[in-house]
């Protein structure tokens, strides 16, 4: 058990600097190669944020865990909402952007209540693992050509901190960061399964809770900052592009490697409360659209202390739930 803890903090360590690691230097040599700033981070950036995810769902299929992957998702899509969106807000006010209401969170709520429906049938086989990854492909396409004419959508996508490399060291940077991930998302992957198995739980509960967690941490850590400096308008964004590509992107991966049969409580207790959460921060944003005092004079809204609040204490229910029940 001790030996399994220590492989599972060893492994969350590497993989957030491995990450880190592999985006700066896939980055630059895009960079080096004469890739726009938009479509680096559009693209890179933004997928290597989510290599973490990757990694993890991957390994855990081919090491026949896949309900580990699944529960990392909808685990982490949970804590982004809860938990990043939540503490960020009582820390500092989050503004909201209107174009975030109309185009990105009704996104979000589509996606969610469409891979709920494929899941109905209480299995992921290849043809929903293939529908996802195409659905992935279609909304990549449309918002880099949406937002690559956006005049605003370098300081949106997160490139205004881009890293710069020569050539040779970015090729070092990027390959030993993706040998790193590989090898920490083993590392994590063995010991989050022998703690399901000394705890006597499933796979999908340790996927829901210690993986889900330990994944969301960089997206805590990044939107805490960026609220801190001044730039809490890029975190809805990010969140919610982070959970879209988690369902899409994280969530179809053990589809794709075999016929993956998924718990009754997955989807009425675990992928229930994460649409729940998804509707509930977006019925509080509505919501915040007809109070005058909750809009600034560009109509933006903001996500305030009450909203984190409200947000945090759906989070702690939810685990409260799952206690009870796992």
């Amino acid at each position: 058990m001790l030996i399994a803890s220590a492989a599972i903090l060893i492994g969350f360590i590497v993989l957030v600097w491995s990450a880190d690691l592999f985006v700066a230097g896939a980055a630059s040599m895009a960079e080096n190669m004469g890739m726009s700033p938009i479509l680096i981070g559009l693209t890179i950036v933004s997928l290597g944020t989510s290599a973490p995810e990757v990694l993890v769902a991957i390994t855990a299929a081919m090491s026949d865990v896949g309900e580990l992957a699944i529960g990392n998702a909808i685990g982490s899509n949970i804590a982004n909402v809860g938990l990043v969106l939540g503490l960020t807000a009582l820390i500092a006010p989050l503004p909201v952007h209107r174009a975030r209401l109309r185009r990105e969170l009704p996104t979000l709520m589509a996606i969610t209540i469409a891979c709920g429906l494929l899941l109905l049938d209480g299995k992921l086989d290849l043809l929903d693992g293939l529908l996802m990854l195409g659905a992935l492909a279609f909304i990549l396409f449309e918002m880099i050509n949406s937002q690559s004419h956006d005049p605003d959508a370098n300081e949106e996508a997160g490139v205004e901190d881009l890293p710069h490399m020569q050539p040779v060291r970015a090729w070092v940077s990027f390959i030993i960061g993706l040998v790193l991930l590989i090898a920490s998302s083993k590392l994590l992957v063995w010991g989050a399964s022998k703690v399901a198995i000394e705890l006597g739980v499933s796979q999908l509960v340790i996927g829901l809770t210690i993986v889900a967690i330990g994944t969301s941490l960089p997206e805590l850590a990044a939107t805490m900052a960026s609220a801190l400096k001044g730039h809490g308008e890029i975190a809805l964004g990010n969140v919610v592009g982070s959970n879209i590509f988690n369902l899409l992107g994280v969530m179809s991966l053990p589809g794709m490697f075999a016929v993956e049969y998924l718990e009754p409580m997955v989807l009425i207790r675990d992928y229930a409360s994460m649409t729940g959460i998804t509707l509930l921060l977006a019925a509080v944003l509505y919501l915040s659209l007809l109070r005058p005092k909750c809009r600034n004079e560009g109509g933006n809204i903001h996500v305030g202390r009450s909203i984190g609040a409200l947000l945090l204490a759906a989070y702690a229910l939810y685990y409260y739930f799952l206690y009870l029940t796992a």
